[in-house]
């Protein structure tokens, strides 16, 4: 084999120790900060990932609609419907809260045979309630609510046992709320 010719290069002193391309890793760089950098783009990744799932599942709507503020909902009305048996319960201490409701009731347009007032067995009844049965009875009922001169309406066949009539029934549990001597203790809801 020939030898090779020689040049300026040669001559150069060896004391740097570094000979060749320079390829070799960077002295400051050590094996902490790769780690921290893989976990940092692994947590990137996870959080991007729960993201995207999210969306595309529709959890998270990233153009969310404008609600209108300025619009209330439409309010139900109800139908004053005297077709109805009308079953009135005075659940407070006050006596004669029943007859009255019933007085009220048969001059805006319900028979008398029809509308039946008695005490009920409780006497803690926080708010005034008309209950219908079927969901067909609902707006009879908020009807009826309104006649009374407002109360809550629920649906329940609690009392549907209690009608021996062929009509549909429609209950009124009277409550605290009416009450003009409210028991100690309690709180009167504000009208």
């Amino acid at each position: 084999m020939s030898k090779p010719n020689r040049d300026r290069f040669d001559d150069v002193s060896r004391s740097s120790g570094r000979v060749g391309a320079h390829r070799a890793e960077a002295p400051g760089m050590n094996g902490w900060i790769v780690l921290l950098w893989s976990f940092v783009a692994a947590l990137v990744l996870i959080i991007g990932g729960i993201f995207g799932s999210l969306v595309v599942m529709g959890r998270i709507s990233l153009f969310p609609e404008a609600v209108p503020t300025g619009t209330p909902a439409p309010e139900e009305t109800g139908v004053v419907d005297t077709t109805y048996s009308v079953l009135i319960l005075n659940a407070t201490a006050d006596e004669g809260l029943d007859d009255q409701m019933r007085d009220t009731l048969i001059n805006t347009g319900w028979s008398g045979d029809v509308v039946f007032a008695s005490d009920s067995t409780s006497q803690d009844f926080a708010t005034t309630t008309v209950y219908y049965v079927a969901d067909d009875d609902e707006l009879a009922a908020i009807g009826l609510a309104g006649v009374i001169g407002g109360a809550d309406v629920q649906q329940s066949d609690f009392y549907a046992d209690l009608n021996d009539t062929e009509l549909k029934q429609l209950t009124v549990v009277i409550g605290l709320d009416r009450s003009a001597n409210p028991p100690a203790g309690s709180e009167t809801p504000a009208p």
